[in-house]
């Protein structure tokens, strides 16, 4: 398993590598919600027959599922940074919002009906899953009692709206009911802007 200094360092050297503007395309960089992350590999012991899908900032989830970081980092420095896929590692990872929801629950459905071992995990933010579809695949999931797991890393904000005031609740909606059985949830503070550094890059 790897450390949280491991993965800091990864997204620093990613962020160094990015300022230079050496990677033509948008890099979504996180850091504080390392030791959570490995804690949730760790205890719900995600291995080879699992299926990991998340969305535009996903280095962290590649290395933790055991892409080798060198082949993160050329996906990365190829312009796919928000958009990384190994099927070979059974991790997929898409660029727009919402749209792997369904899919985690397709996956998590053909793995039950075909007796398979594994499972799918799905990794989003906070107001990703404040979406419809995230609230229809959690409830699939939930009632066909399928293998799948949602992960909600909660930053508060959607890029820079602040996602509380954006809802008019102070508390997720999923808490209290009977889908949060198949959430995992936390909360941290990213020490990155939503997307690149915070200051303009010139190719």
């Amino acid at each position: 398993m790897l450390t949280k200094n491991d993965l800091e360092n990864f997204e620093n050297e990613i962020a160094a590598i990015f300022a230079k503007g050496l990677i033509k395309a948008p890099v979504h960089l996180r850091a504080g919600r390392e030791e959570e992350l490995i804690r949730i590999f760790r205890e719900y012991d995600i291995g080879p027959d699992d299926y990991i899908f998340a969305f535009w900032d996903s280095h962290e989830m590649c290395l933790l599922k055991g892409v080798p970081r060198e082949m993160v980092k050329d996906a990365i420095m190829d312009g796919r940074s928000i958009a990384l896929c190994f099927p070979e590692h059974k991790i997929y990872c898409s660029g727009i919002v919402g749209s792997l929801m369904g899919t985690v629950a397709g996956v998590a459905w053909a793995l039950k009906r075909q007796n398979k071992k594994g499972r799918a995990f799905l990794f989003c933010g906070d107001m990703s899953a404040e979406t419809g579809s995230f609230f229809e695949a959690v409830k699939y999931a939930v009632n066909f009692d399928l293998p799948a797991y949602f992960v909600v890393s909660d930053n508060g904000l959607s890029v820079m709206t602040k996602t509380r005031e954006a809802w008019g609740s102070n508390t997720p909606w999923f808490k209290g009911t009977a889908f949060e059985k198949r959430i995992i949830y936390f909360q941290y503070t990213n020490a990155w802007p939503h997307s690149g550094l915070g200051k303009l890059i010139k190719f």
